[in-house]
């Protein structure tokens, strides 16, 4: 079997493919956590994998998260695991209030605020100048990366040295609407459980920011987002924000290399929903297996423990290929 170009998924259905850490064990990582202050007074964590690499200007990996996503998620811990075999020093920024402690600010993270991604790669590349960087976005940290990308041309390329992102909902009116059908509801009301409980703690510390009482009757993405996430980062209306912070229009002004891993049966993503061949430029290699579903890839080769896109994402930053 080619580990790279062979990736299978457990038969029946979203339960499985969405929460693959239920099914697969993740491996336990320690990590070390420094707090960086942001440019508007407010701050971030940052967990870096240990061991780190004992020789200097080591290649290493900035890892953006998933919604409500932390270092603790599974395809945190296994790729920092990746990280830790192949002496690389890896990190995962915590977009703001989801390290463990509600940030000072009003604001939270969105899916297309880019400017926090060219703060930190900015700040990596200014503190490793002499390291090959590397930088990896997943679902929701997936499309702000590749949003970055995009607005951010040829200038990309003296900041990172490639990206990766996977399952990233490119389209996040297709992503919204997605997370709000079917079987999806489930996990979209699993989100909203902590999103409106911190939304609400934001209402209390900052009264008459957005309309608390439509933040917790909401039992939609999309009316969270209508609710709070638009007003309070400055978007007319939930549709407002999907469209403006969508990376898909985008794609076609990437100009640093980077591989998107979507898989055709995402139950978030839907695969209609993915750009084509003419959406995107030259420099974005598109990997879309049959099969995955959200961040779930795995193989049968037990020599690679299971996870795909773990190794998918070593061998293209390894060869551009």
């Amino acid at each position: 079997m080619n580990p790279y170009r062979a990736p299978w998924w457990l038969p029946g259905g979203h339960a499985q493919t969405i929460i693959p850490a239920r099914v697969l064990p993740a491996p336990s990582i320690q990590y070390r956590r420094e707090r960086w202050e942001t440019p508007d007074g407010d701050f971030i964590d940052v967990d870096f994998a240990t061991p780190e690499p004992s020789f200097p200007n080591a290649p290493l990996m900035v890892l953006f998260h998933g919604l409500e996503g932390d270092s603790r998620s599974h395809y945190a811990r296994i790729l920092m695991q990746g990280c830790c075999r192949h002496s690389w020093l890896g990190m995962v920024v915590h977009f703001r209030g989801c390290g463990g402690e509600a940030n000072r600010l009003p604001r939270a993270y969105h899916s297309g605020d880019s400017e926090e991604i060219n703060w930190i790669l900015r700040r990596v590349a200014l503190r490793w100048p002499q390291a090959q960087r590397f930088a990896v976005g997943v679902s929701l940290g997936g499309n702000v990366l590749a949003k970055w990308a995009g607005e951010s041309g040829q200038q990309a390329n003296s900041i990172v040295t490639a990206c990766a992102t996977v399952s990233a909902p490119f389209d996040l009116v297709a992503g919204g609407l997605a997370l709000d059908c079917g079987i999806n509801v489930i996990y979209s009301r699993l989100f909203l459980q902590t999103m409106r409980k911190k939304a609400i703690d934001k209402a209390q510390q900052f009264p008459g920011l957005f309309d608390a009482h439509r933040v917790g009757a909401s039992r939609s993405m999309y009316a969270f987002d209508d609710a709070y996430t638009a007003p309070v980062h400055g978007f007319e209306g939930a549709l407002d924000y999907w469209n403006q912070a969508s990376a898909k229009p985008l794609l076609a002004a990437v100009a640093v290399p980077m591989l998107a891993l979507n898989a055709h049966n995402d139950p978030i993503v839907p695969a209609h929903s993915l750009p084509g061949r003419a959406q995107i430029s030259r420099h974005v290699q598109q990997d879309l297996p049959q099969e995955g579903g959200h961040v779930g890839f795995f193989t049968r080769d037990c020599s690679l423990d299971c996870w795909y896109f773990r190794e998918r994402i070593f061998h293209f930053f390894q060869t551009g290929t």
